[in-house]
């Protein structure tokens, strides 16, 4: 009787790292890894998703939301190059998952064979940091081990190529002989912490500052103690990355949300008016949200020192772990007995607050989209995992939902993919099926693929503990973000042939896997369904007819810049276009900067 195959030992091997999900999608280039999972009993559970680009995004969303290892599995040709785009989200939000691949036949390699592709060329960008093929079975679990070991310590995705006929080849270890590589399975935690002198240096410039700016990123996810210590210290505002929404609790009065072109007004005015910047586990990308250079003295903590002292003039950057790093330089920090700085931070934002709850109210046509995630917002339960995707969505996921308790959230942040949402959240529930979890979609993703995701969703949400996952589809038949892009930016209307898409059925189709579906068409409607869906008893779709022509208004907007974007609109319709303007002059103009503002 033959002994276990390769495809076997990869399997054990997972489960000794582990790992308990790997998200794929069959093919022939992985029988003998399917045929081993029915011999492990699903062990780890193969999760199916409709598309191998969606079973990459929820080995990320997996890995997001439990702080663990995501594994992607695809097929040969085909099935490899759809991970892409997957992987590229793990590569650009740092997140580590490894991709296992089917390849044809070692036999057939170099005689243009059926779904032959070089998958060394295809992944050799994305998976950079390590990628490697099994041609015999004594690479394992040397190579397995690597490639875990390399996505856990540098937060990137990894790759291992599997030909077809090594899959199922009998395993024989490494043996105790030359140009043999054996390997070990555990590793310890590490803690890097930065030197003394760099550290005293930190608490020097910023003892120096009178006006403290903190900006955290996904970076500072296990330093919310020492986040809020800090900023208490110092008087400081603190502002997050889309990233990092989850990192501290909007409940506190000197967070001042989300910082960019999503960003809040307050972000802006602290990044505007500080005179030192101290900047937490981010890479935030737009240095024109930062402050002007020649402001701010600025000081960066991150945990990779290839990161450090991007985006910034930088006196002081310190490598190290961010609670570790803050513990350290706590003790060297004066707490600041003015508080005044602080205090315009908290009046601030108190009156941003009211201008998010003002843009809800504008009457539009259907339904205001601000509105959607304002009501949703004081309904959410303090465990809920909450997912955004690309697309004007993002603006209303980053204003109007205040993160507290134990909630968690993400986005596709630096790839900013369209299509995230659904399958994040399904990765999302596969870490935690004991809570609920909210996906915000546009009708663009929602056509693109979410659609073909419910399939999956409707396919396990038996098995989940709570059975709430509500995907809510801003359905407004446009390609929003890039319209508006198109008005702000290039000063044009939209194309339509490019951004008009179909109103399709969305409530309909989810009712037909039976899941609920619930269609809004008017403002008094929202809060209602938003109650509905938290209180199922299963998945629930919500289907919101909202208005497109309420603008994403950028958060530096002057009046006078916001009547000149919606004066450029250019529909058929004028009237809903006019509706909006007035709406906007009567809630919010005073709240805004320019003439008749503050």
């Amino acid at each position: 009787m033959s002994g276990p195959q390769v495809s076997d030992r990869i399997l054990e091997r997972l489960r000794e790292w582990g790992v308990t999900h790997a998200f794929g999608y069959p093919g022939d280039g992985i029988n003998g890894l399917l045929a081993a999972w029915g011999r492990a009993d699903d062990e780890p559970r193969f999760v199916q998703a409709r598309h191998e680009e969606m079973a990459a995004f929820e080995a990320v969303g997996y890995a997001k939301f439990s702080g663990r290892l995501g594994v992607c599995v695809a097929t040969s040709g085909p099935g490899a190059v759809h991970l892409l785009n997957g992987l590229y989200d793990a590569k650009l939000d740092h997140v580590p998952v490894v991709a296992l691949v089917g390849q044809t036949d070692r036999s057939a390699m170099g005689g243009s064979y059926q779904q032959e592709v070089d998958l060394h060329s295809l992944f050799k960008d994305v998976a950079s940091d390590y990628l490697e093929t099994v041609t015999v079975p004594e690479q394992l679990p040397n190579v397995l081990d690597r490639a875990v070991r390399t996505a856990l310590a540098r937060r990137a995705p990894t790759a291992l190529i599997v030909p077809a006929d090594v899959q199922e080849l009998e395993y024989s270890p490494p043996t105790h002989a030359h140009k043999m590589v054996p390997s070990s399975l555990d590793v310890s935690g590490w803690t890097p912490v930065p030197d003394e002198e760099s550290l005293r240096r930190a608490a020097e410039l910023l003892d120096a500052g009178e006006r403290v700016a903190v900006l955290v990123g996904q970076g500072a996810a296990g330093a919310r103690a020492e986040v809020v210590e800090t900023a208490e210290r110092l008087g400081a505002g603190v502002a997050k990355a889309l990233l990092g929404l989850d990192v501290l609790s909007d409940e506190l009065p000197y967070v001042t949300g989300s910082i960019g072109l999503l960003g809040s007004r307050p972000s802006y005015e602290l990044m505007q008016g500080c005179d030192t910047l101290l900047t937490i586990g981010s890479n935030f990308p737009y240095s024109e949200f930062l402050p002007p250079y020649g402001q701010a003295r600025a000081v960066q903590i991150d945990i990779d020192p290839h990161m450090v002292g991007l985006r910034y003039p930088y006196e002081v950057n310190l490598v190290g772990d961010a609670a570790t790093t803050l513990r350290a330089l706590l003790p060297l920090l004066s707490r600041k007995k003015d508080r005044a700085w602080q205090e315009s931070v908290v009046a601030g934002t108190r009156r941003w607050r009211t201008v998010m709850r003002r843009r809800a109210e504008v009457a539009a046509d259907p339904v205001n989209p601000e509105l959607v995630a304002h009501a949703l917002d004081p309904l959410l339960p303090e465990d809920a995992m909450i997912t955004a995707d690309a697309g004007s969505v993002a603006n209303w996921y980053a204003r109007h939902v205040r993160m507290r308790g134990r909630m968690r959230g993400s986005l596709s942040g630096t790839l900013a993919s369209m299509g995230s949402a659904v399958p994040y959240a399904i990765g999302a529930k596969s870490a935690h099926p004991d809570r609920p979890v909210i996906a915000l979609v546009g009708d663009g993703a929602m056509q693109m693929n979410g659609l073909a995701e419910l399939v999956t969703v409707a396919k396990y949400a038996d098995g989940w503990e709570d059975p709430r996952f509500v995907v809510a589809v801003w359905n407004n038949h446009d390609l929003n973000q890039v319209s508006w892009e198109m008005r702000a930016m290039g000063g044009a209307p939209p194309f339509e042939a490019s951004q008009s898409i179909p109103d399709v059925q969305y409530a309909a189709f989810a009712r037909s896997l039976g899941m609920e579906g619930i269609r809004v068409t008017g403002p008094d409607g929202v809060e209602k369904a938003w109650r509905e869906a938290l209180a199922a008893d299963g998945p629930t779709l919500l289907d919101f007819r909202t208005d497109p022509d309420v603008p994403p208004i950028p958060p530096h907007s002057t009046w006078e810049q916001i009547e000149a974007t919606l004066a450029s609109l250019a529909r058929a319709d004028g009237g809903r276009a006019h509706l909006v303007k007035q709406g906007l002059k009567a809630k919010v103009r005073e709240f805004l900067p320019g003439r008749g503002g503050r």
